[in-house]
């Protein structure tokens, strides 16, 4: 038996595009003043909202560049795509890439020119930009329908609801819920309480509380089944999104789900793929980054180990000894006071007495909340173990006039400063006829038999040196300071 498919929708856009306070709109909560560098997006999540009797399911993906993945996930399963635009900064990278996913899932495109509250916004500088990407709207002559919205003023919001209603209708898009559901998985983590929880969206059939259920990598009972509101429910129907709990293992994003007569025949369907260590080439010299990752949720880890293996560094090799979804706790502790590692959270807690294990061994936690944060701190990490590089700054130059006493290594000198500045406790470089002989260090600076920090140009000064080198008169003296300089990763 078919029917009308509740549509899904997925916002894709760029980090700032402001899909966030769209999304808030669309949800009719009272929206809030965009922090700095707005609100970052770090699961992909799913609502329901109710237009005129008829239901739109939404997705929300991440905005970061390290999303990528799971944008592309998130455009696969849906039924209708709405590009989200910023009518003052217009097209970006993930725009295009955005723009990218769309037309690989084959899917109806509705452009969204948002912000257009903002004196500064340019519509047709969105609409010129779009049409270079191939995206041509109907107010250009094209088929794509574009709608311009604004997350304080409301404008366009209700429209936008209209068009996704409209597209659905005519793209005929049905479902059929006499046959055995299925669906796809969007999002999954280990809840510290309720086990392994998967957010799905169902394609066709209708899934119910207590259905036997199973993936390639997992299968279970559905024990608890809700709806994007946490509110349980006992069964939702095609396009709807539920939040399940009762699968045995965390399930992997992006897998589909079936529903079988029992739980044998579910078990049976699994089919657990080994997953391949990737190989770690560690070349002479340099330094290994041993790091534990913990994140919440399946698709964050998958997106900060891709950030990971991205941050290059020809001296210290990146090597995740464990990535796994839930909260630290005492294990991995002892795994890293054992491989000498680092552990890093992502939007995840420490046990108590992990925090208290990990103090005793000398461990090292760190957690974070956002991935630009996670990054900086990899970084710091990786320059901690890169010794840092020994920069030469020249300062001034002295000709030597006398020389006045040698011991063993040691020479006073009398010159003048004929560049620059001398200052104590600086390197020296001895030029002879254009050739440099050798360096040593200033030991002492006198000027009329005073003790004295620095010289200027023209001044004589006396000159307390060490070095293997034998200052002559005649030589010129290159005064020079070493300084270590971070190394930038």
């Amino acid at each position: 038996m078919e029917v009308q498919k509740q549509p899904v929708v997925v916002i894709l856009g760029h980090i700032d595009a402001g899909k966030t306070s769209l999304l808030n709109a669309i949800r009719e909560l009272e929206f809030k003043e965009e922090k700095p560098g707005g609100e970052i997006t770090q699961h992909l999540g799913a609502f329901e909202v109710e237009k005129d009797g008829k239901k739109i399911t939404f997705l929300d993906t991440p905005g970061h560049e390290a999303f990528s993945q799971m944008r592309s996930r998130g455009a696969k399963v849906a039924d209708i795509a709405v590009l989200v635009v910023d009518s003052v900064e217009g097209v970006k990278e993930q725009t295009k890439e955005a723009i990218k996913c769309v037309n690989e899932a084959k899917i109806p495109l509705i452009v969204a020119i948002h912000k257009i509250d903002k004196p500064e916004a340019n519509p047709e500088r969105v609409k010129r930009e779009l049409a270079k990407e191939g995206v041509l709207v109907e107010s250009y002559g094209g088929k794509v329908p574009e709608v311009k919205t604004s997350a304080k003023t409301k404008e366009g919001i209700k429209d936008l609801l209209d068009l996704i209603l409209l597209i659905s209708e005519m793209e005929r898009q049905k479902a059929d819920i006499s046959k055995p559901a299925k669906g796809v998985i969007v999002e999954s983590f280990l809840d510290p309480k309720r086990g392994p929880t998967a957010t799905a969206i169902l394609e066709e059939g209708i899934l119910k509380r207590g259905d036997f259920i199973a993936t390639k990598s997992t299968f279970g009972k559905v024990r608890i089944l809700e709806n994007p509101q946490k509110k349980k429910i006992e069964k939702i129907f095609p396009g709807q999104a539920g939040i399940i709990v009762g699968f045995e293992e965390v399930p992997i994003i992006g897998e589909e789900f079936l529903v079988f007569e029992s739980l044998e025949k579910a078990r049976e369907y699994v089919k657990p793929v080994e997953k391949k260590v990737e190989p770690v080439e560690i070349k002479e010299g340099q330094k290994v980054l041993n790091l534990i990752l913990k994140s919440d949720v399946l698709g964050t880890k998958e997106a900060v180990e891709q950030v990971l293996k991205n941050l290059k560094s020809e001296k210290v090799v990146l090597k995740i000894i464990k990535s796994q979804v839930g909260q630290i706790d005492e294990e991995d502790v002892k795994l890293a006071k054992t491989a000498g590692a680092t552990i890093l959270g992502f939007r995840v807690k420490t046990e108590k007495s992990a925090m208290e294990l990990a103090m005793r061994q000398k461990v090292r936690i760190f957690t974070f909340q956002l991935i630009y944060d996670l990054v900086e701190g990899v970084r710091r990490l990786i320059s901690e173990m890169i010794e840092p590089e020994i920069i030469r700054i020249d300062v001034g130059k002295v000709k030597v006039l006398v020389e006045f006493w040698k011991k063993g290594e040691r020479q006073i000198i009398g010159g003048r400063v004929i560049e620059g500045e001398v200052h104590n406790n600086l390197f020296l470089e001895v030029v002879r006829d254009g050739e440099v002989i050798g360096e040593g260090k200033i030991l002492n600076l006198q000027k009329e038999k005073r003790d004295i920090q620095f010289a200027k140009r023209g001044e004589e000064i006396g000159i307390l040196y060490e070095g293997k080198a034998r200052i002559k008169e005649g030589d010129i003296l290159n005064v020079f300071k070493k300084e270590k300089k971070k190394v930038e990763i």
